[in-house]
C-alpha cells in the first residue's frame, strides 16, 4: 500500500501539469475524511454544506464515498444517476447534479472506478469536457469514504484543504492519527484540521484535539488546527432518521450552534483555490489509470 501511496504522491502532485489550471475554479476545494466509519462524517458534510449555503455560499458537494456513499440518503434525496453515468450512460453533467435542501447541489456516489482505467482517451477527454461544464461554486466538498485507501489519498492530494473527523473514542482517534500520518509521511498535506464530533462536552472537544496536537507535535512535521466540535445530541440520529439536516430540523439544539461556529469560520478563511474542477478530475482519473 506505501509503494502504491507513493507512486500515488508523485502523480497528482505534478506541478509541471499546466492543463490542471483550466476551467472554472471553486474558490476552495476541501476533503472531509476520517480515519473509520461511524464519526458521522458524511451527517457532518451536508450540514456543512446547508450552512455554508445559509451563510450566502454556493456550494457543492462531490459523494467521493465511491460504491458506499449515502449523502443523498441524509439529504431525502433519490439521484437517478451518478457521475460514473457521464462516462458509460453519455449522460450530461446537468443530468447528474441535483439539488438540496438550501439550494446545495450535490453529485452522488458511483461505483465504475474499477472501470476507469479501460476508458480510451477519447472518452477520459470527454468525461472531463463534461466536467468542465459544472458551474461556478464558492466551495467544493469531497466527501470521502473512511480510512486509508488509494482513492482517499488522491482526493486528499487533489484538493486544496483537509478536514478529519474523529470523535473521543480511542479507536476513533487512533484511526485519525494513522491516516493523518500517512498524510504527513508523504506530504499530501502541510495542515489539516480536526473536527471532534459526538463530544459530551467543549472541555472533551478540546481534549480531544489536544491528544492530537500532542501525537503530531511530537512525531510528525505536518500542522493540526482545530476546526471544531459538535456536542453528542440525540436530535442529530433523529435527523438521520428524518433524511433531515439537524441544522434545519432542529436549527436551535446546540450540535446546530456548533455547525454554524465551524462554517462561519471557513467562510472567514482567506485565499482561493488553482485547481479547477477538471483539473481535480483529470488528476483523480490518473490515479486509477
Amino acid at each position: 500500500m506505501l509503494d502504491q501511496a507513493e507512486s500515488l504522491r508523485i502523480l497528482v502532485n505534478n506541478k509541471d501539469d499546466k492543463s490542471d489550471n483550466k476551467g472554472m475554479s471553486p474558490r476552495k476545494i476541501i476533503t472531509v475524511t476520517s480515519g473509520k466509519g461511524g464519526v458521522g462524517k458524511s451527517n457532518f458534510v451536508v450540514n456543512l454544506a446547508v450552512a455554508l449555503q445559509k451563510n450566502g455560499k454556493k456550494v457543492l458537494i462531490f459523494d467521493a464515498d465511491l460504491g458506499m456513499g449515502n449523502d443523498d440518503v441524509l439529504l431525502g434525496l433519490y439521484p437517478k444517476y451518478n457521475i460514473f453515468d457521464i462516462v458509460f450512460t453519455t449522460k450530461k453533467i446537468e443530468d447528474i447534479i441535483i439539488e438540496g435542501p438550501c439550494g446545495i447541489h450535490l453529485i452522488p456516489a458511483g461505483s465504475g472506478l474499477n472501470k476507469i482505467k479501460e476508458l480510451t482517451d477519447r472518452e477520459r477527454e470527454l468525461f472531463l469536457n463534461e466536467l468542465e461544464k459544472i458551474g461556478e461554486y464558492d466551495y467544493l466538498l469531497l466527501d470521502t469514504g473512511a480510512g486509508v485507501s488509494k482513492d482517499i489519498l488522491a482526493f486528499i492530494s487533489a484538493s486544496e484543504e483537509l478536514i478529519v473527523i474523529t470523535t473521543p473514542e480511542p479507536t476513533s482517534l487512533t484511526d485519525a492519527f494513522s491516516l493523518i500520518k500517512v498524510t504527513d509521511h508523504f506530504k499530501l498535506k502541510t495542515k489539516v484540521k480536526i473536527v471532534v464530533n459526538k463530544a459530551f462536552t467543549k472541555k472533551e472537544g478540546e481534549e480531544t484535539f489536544n491528544k492530537i496536537l500532542r501525537a503530531a507535535s511530537r512525531f510528525l512535521k505536518i500542522e493540526v488546527e482545530y476546526l471544531g466540535y459538535i456536542l453528542d445530541d440525540r436530535k442529530l440520529v433523529q435527523s438521520v432518521r428524518e433524511q433531515k439536516p439537524f441544522i434545519l430540523l432542529y436549527p436551535n439544539c446546540d450540535a446546530a450552534k456548533n455547525m454554524e461556529s465551524i462554517a462561519k469560520k471557513i467562510s472567514g478563511e482567506s485565499g482561493s483555490s488553482s485547481e479547477s474542477v477538471k483539473g481535480l478530475f483529470k488528476k483523480i482519473l490518473n490515479a486509477f489509470s
